[in-house]
């Protein structure tokens, strides 16, 4: 095994071209969630099947000159549109102390989101974009939002952590936009699956402006408990892997969601040490019962138990379940700090994409789930690279009929396929 590498390390290689030696660094979580132990170590070289090649990072070299901002008089959207806002001033941290979730603007995270949402269904104000994405809402239908606390997993009940979560900013800024299109807040579950524990932060934050908005994770004495009790044939995910390909044993779809009329999902920006990336379609290992039970074919690397196909990929079968496929009106990124290294760091600056010593400052909004994995991948990929293949369960997505995938370029020659539009507000 190597000797271990600091953060400092590893920055000095990705800034110096050497990533494509040393993959990245491992942390990996217990066995109910990754299937295994482990401890912090190198990667070793990527073992695919059935091809085999080696891990190598795709370079990209961006444009320091950002993407110029659209006007909001857009024309209704094509199916395929990503809409990215960044506003320069949503938050004042500066990497301490650890609780980044306190300096987080409400307001202007309330505007990101309304000139998201409007730009997205080309409306011009948010109750009638919450019109477009729920056009047929009535009372009583639950309406489920999928958070991702990833990484309050092992914390006893209501305590915080500095690692990277869901910001509750962005959900009360959703909960506002609901209550302006007529939802009721018993109607909106927020939910997160498995042994995931909901911080002090983010549960008081909810309750001080919804009071009323139901809250399932795992401490039960505090809000509902996430169960996976259903006996309908659609709270079941049945994998259908390629010939050849080992298939992963069937998974319940979370209680809270089979229950529900309409979905939102909000991942983070994020990599990952085992995966290359974590972004929306990883967010629903957080939906099905046992996610160390399908990790294996989705590792790029074998420490990490990997056992990653070229042609298949179970992120797709759990997205085509349809409690998720049907119900998805929304996938709303939250990379308003977003996340580099590894899925359970620290947020820390960013040096490329968005300048020297900046955070992402940003929030990405689709109605199609692979164009806005397609751009948020692009975003991580350019700021240090990850593994090759990393991206290739959006390729399969794609061929699966989910979405548009296309590897681009956000900040000079777009896309030709994607409809990538950029606000910055100030």
């Amino acid at each position: 095994m190597g000797k271990k590498v600091s953060r400092r390390r590893f920055l000095a290689l990705v800034s110096t071209g050497a990533l494509s030696t040393l993959v990245g660094l491992m942390h990996l979580k217990d066995e109910l969630v990754h299937g295994q132990g482990g401890a912090n170590s190198i990667f070793l070289p990527l073992v695919l099947k059935p091809s085999q090649p080696t891990v190598t990072p795709t370079p990209v070299t961006p444009s320091p000159t950002p993407t110029p901002s659209p006007t909001n008089t857009l024309p209704p959207p094509g199916g395929a549109r990503v809409v990215h806002v960044r506003h320069t001033s949503v938050t004042s941290w500066t990497e301490s102390p650890y609780d980044y979730w306190n300096y987080v603007s409400q307001d202007k995270v309330d505007l990101m989101v309304e000139e998201g949402l409007k730009t997205l269904t080309g409306q011009t104000n948010l109750a009638s974009a919450w019109q477009v994405l729920l056009p047929n809402y009535v009372q009583g239908q639950g309406i489920a939002i999928k958070v991702n606390f990833n990484n309050a997993m092992q914390m006893a009940c209501g305590n915080e952590t500095g690692q990277i979560n869901a910001l509750p900013q962005v959900i009360n800024a959703v909960i506002k936009g609901l209550k302006a299109r007529g939802v009721v807040e018993t109607d909106i579950k927020i939910y997160d699956g498995v042994n995931r524990i909901f911080p002090l932060y983010f549960i008081n934050a909810i309750r001080a402006r919804y009071p009323n908005v139901q809250l399932f994770h795992a401490c039960a004495d505090d809000a509902h408990k996430v169960t996976y009790n259903s006996t309908q044939s659609s709270a079941s995910v049945q994998f259908s892997p390629p010939s050849g390909v080992p298939s992963p044993a069937p998974q319940k779809i979370a209680d809270v969601l089979v229950n529900a009329s309409y979905l939102i999902n909000i991942p983070i920006l994020k990599h990952h040490s085992c995966a290359g990336i974590t972004l929306g379609f990883k967010n629903h290992f957080g939906t099905i019962s046992n996610p160390g039970g399908v990790h294996s074919h989705i590792f790029l690397n074998d420490d990490c138990g990997g056992g990653f196909y070229t042609d298949y990929s179970p992120l797709v079968d759990i997205y085509k379940n349809p409690n998720i496929r049907n119900k998805t009106i929304l996938t709303l990124g939250d990379g308003i700090f977003g996340c580099l290294e590894r899925e359970d760091a620290t947020p820390s600056y960013w040096a490329k994409t968005f300048g020297e010593g900046e955070f992402p400052k940003s929030l990405f909004f689709s109605r199609d789930p692979v164009a806005i994995d397609s751009v948020m991948a692009d975003f991580l990929r350019t700021e240090s690279g990850y593994f090759q293949y990393a991206d290739k369960y959006l390729d399969l997505a794609q061929d699966a009929g989910l979405g548009t995938y296309e590897q681009g370029d956000p900040w000079e020659s777009g896309y030709s396929q994607i409809d990538y539009q950029k606000i910055v507000l100030t």
